[in-house]
C-alpha cells in the first residue's frame, strides 16, 4: 500500500488532532516534577484528553499483531528507557529525564507528539542529551519539502547525532498517520540522502528520532512493551506530526507552550 494523500478536509482535521496533542503536553508540564509517578501523569493526561479535549487516547489497549494491548493512554520513558514506557507506580526523582509520548484521536484523526522534560537539575550529559536530540528532530524536519526524499531526514539526523557521539536507534522510526496511527512510509532516522519514496504535498507522517548516549543496540522488557538501551545509557527522544506542503513543510503538533525551532536551523 503506498503512502496517502491527505484532502484538505483530512488535513485540517489532522491539525485540529496535533494541536490538541500539543496542548495535551502543555497542561501536563508544570505537573512533571520530583515526587509524581508515572501512573498519575497518565491518568491525569487521559482524564484531560477525554473530558476537556473530548478526545480519546489512541495508545489505551493499542494492540498491533504480536503485542498485548497497550495497557496505558500515554508512554512514559525514564533515563534508559527509549520508548514504549509504560505509566505506573515509577516516582520520578531530581536528576531524571522523561519522554512524554501522547497521541489523542478526534473525530477520527490521530495527533502524535512527545517531548523530554528534565526533573530538578538533570546532569550535564542528560542535558546535552536531551539538546542534541531535539536538534536532530528540527534538522529532520528542516529537509522536509515537496521532491525530497524520505532518506534526506534519516541521513541529516544521524550525521548530527554520531558527530556529536551519539548513536540512532533504528529498530523504530517515524511514520504516516492520519485516520490510523501508523500508515506508511516509514521514516528512518539513519540512511541516505537522495534514496527513498519522494515526499509530495499532502503527506503526514512523524519524525521522532530516538538518540542514545551510549551504543545503539536496544532490548525489550518483560512486559512485551518497554524498550530500553542494551547497555543502560540514557536515551532521549523528540516527535511532531508533519505535512508536505507546496513550499515546504508544516508542523501540525504546535501550540502555544511548544518549544520553538532552534535559531541555527533554517
Amino acid at each position: 500500500m503506498g503512502i496517502s494523500i491527505k484532502t484538505p478536509e483530512e488535513i485540517e482535521k489532522m491539525r485540529v488532532a496535533g494541536r490538541l496533542a500539543s496542548e495535551l503536553l502543555d497542561y501536563i508540564e508544570p505537573f512533571i516534577k520530583a515526587g509524581i509517578t508515572t501512573g498519575e501523569i497518565d491518568r491525569m493526561c487521559n482524564e484531560y484528553t477525554v473530558n476537556v479535549q473530548h478526545a480519546i487516547s489512541a495508545p489505551l489497549n493499542y494492540a498491533p499483531s504480536g503485542y498485548n494491548p497497550y495497557p496505558k493512554a500515554i508512554c512514559t520513558s525514564v533515563n534508559h528507557q527509549v520508548c514504549h514506557g509504560i505509566p505506573g507506580d515509577r516516582v520520578l526523582k531530581n536528576g531524571d529525564i522523561i519522554n512524554i509520548d501522547v497521541t489523542p484521536i478526534k473525530d477520527g484523526y490521530h495527533g502524535d507528539t512527545s517531548r523530554m522534560y528534565m526533573i530538578g537539575e538533570p546532569s550535564i550529559q542528560a542535558k546535552r542529551l536531551c539538546e542534541i536530540t531535539f536538534d536532530c528532530l528540527w534538522l529532520g524536519i528542516s529537509v522536509v519539502r515537496p521532491g525530497a526524499r524520505f532518506g534526506d531526514i534519516g541521513e541529516i539526523i544521524q550525521k548530527y547525532a554520531e558527530k556529536n557521539g551519539y548513536s540512532v536507534v533504528r529498530e523504530f522510526c517515524g511514520h504516516g498517520i492520519g485516520a490510523k496511527f501508523h500508515e506508511e512510509p516509514q521514516v528512518t532516522h539513519y540512511g541516505k540522502a537522495g534514496t527513498g519514496p519522494k515526499m509530495e504535498p499532502g503527506m503526514i507522517f512523524t519524525i521522532e528520532p530516538m538518540i542514545n548516549a551510549g551504543k545503539a543496540p536496544i532490548r525489550e522488557l518483560a512486559d512485551g512493551w518497554t524498550i530500553v538501551t542494551k547497555d543502560h545509557s540514557l536515551s532521549a527522544q523528540w516527535e511532531h506530526t508533519v505535512l508536505v506542503t507546496e513550499t515546504g513543510y508544516e508542523v501540525l503538533t504546535h501550540s502555544a507552550g511548544c518549544r520553538p525551532k532552534p535559531d541555527w536551523i533554517s
